[in-house]
């Protein structure tokens, strides 16, 4: 059976179609199509069910997609561990969006010059995405929102920083936080997101009635409606926020303990432990903005 068959039969089920499956591998709609069918003849089940222009996994292929996974990354572990130092290969790194702009951008220059080898590829998501997207060997590591929960035992975690609760507002606005809130319409950091927790917490401790405008789990987009006079926000002090809060002031809350934390979280049994450990080295030596 051919790895590079079963990986072009993860990127169906990853993009939906066999044309965007093809793009992806720079290969044509009709070979992509051949090696399912030469897959499907050798299993002796059917694995897509195609209507129209999309193609979506029977059953039987979903029953067998972890495994599928589980082979095609074992394939290109093999090359990986001809390298004596482990540094080399594909390395899935998960991250939020406050990690990708605030924080990756210096740490992946330092990796790939300290691993030349390595070839990281960067997979977004929220926080609950990325937490599932590990524990399914999707990516190797992820650097999220703690979660509102203990980690399974299968997983481990080390803090990369902690952010406390701030009240965001536009220059212009009055200072006092308790008054913003009451008064100015309210961009709320999505309260079923795992950082927007805090912020949830905070009001309903003070009982606030505020004047919801929306609902949002992307905190440079709360940081560019806050700029544009759009209203006031209740969000963690992110990384890099700098470049999105424009004319915007940062009003710190008196109350401790309102804070999220930014976490590694890798599996114990990692694939790449040589990778994990030198990311980990490098977040502890960036300085964070």
């Amino acid at each position: 059976m051919n790895a590079r068959y079963l990986k072009s039969l993860i990127a169906i089920v990853e993009n939906g179609s066999i044309a965007d499956a093809a793009r992806i591998e720079n290969l044509t709609a009709a070979a992509i199509g051949q090696r399912i069918q030469s897959l499907e003849a050798e299993l002796g089940i059917t694995l897509l069910s195609r209507v129209g222009h999309t193609a979506q996994p029977t059953q039987a292929c979903m029953k067998l997609l972890p495994r599928i996974r589980k082979i095609v990354r074992e394939v290109e572990l093999l090359h990986i561990s001809t390298d004596e130092t482990g540094l080399g290969g594909i390395f899935r790194i998960g991250a939020i969006s406050t990690v990708l702009t605030g924080i990756l951008p210096s740490v992946l220059r330092k990796l790939t010059q300290a691993a030349p080898k390595c070839q990281p590829v960067i997979v977004p998501g929220t926080s609950k995405e990325l937490f599932q997207m590990l524990q399914e060997g999707k990516i190797d590591i992820a650097i999220l929102v703690a979660p509102p929960f203990e980690l399974p035992s299968s997983l481990t975690a080390v803090t990369i920083r902690k952010e406390p609760l701030i009240v965001l507002a536009h220059s212009d606005d009055i200072s006092d936080p308790v008054q913003l809130l009451n008064t100015q319409p309210y961009i709320r950091y999505a309260k079923d997101s795992w950082g927007g927790r805090y912020a949830s917490a905070w009001l309903n401790q003070y009982a606030l009635k505020t004047k919801l405008l929306c609902d949002l789990d992307a905190l440079e987009t709360i940081g560019i409606l806050v700029s544009n006079r759009m209203g006031v926000s209740l969000v963690p002090q992110w990384a890099g926020m700098k470049r999105f809060i424009k004319d915007c002031q940062i009003i710190p809350i008196e109350d401790k303990g309102y804070e999220r934390s930014i976490i590694l979280v890798e599996n114990i049994i990692a694939d790449l432990p040589q990778m994990n450990s030198l990311l980990k080295e490098i977040l502890s030596t960036v300085q964070i903005e």
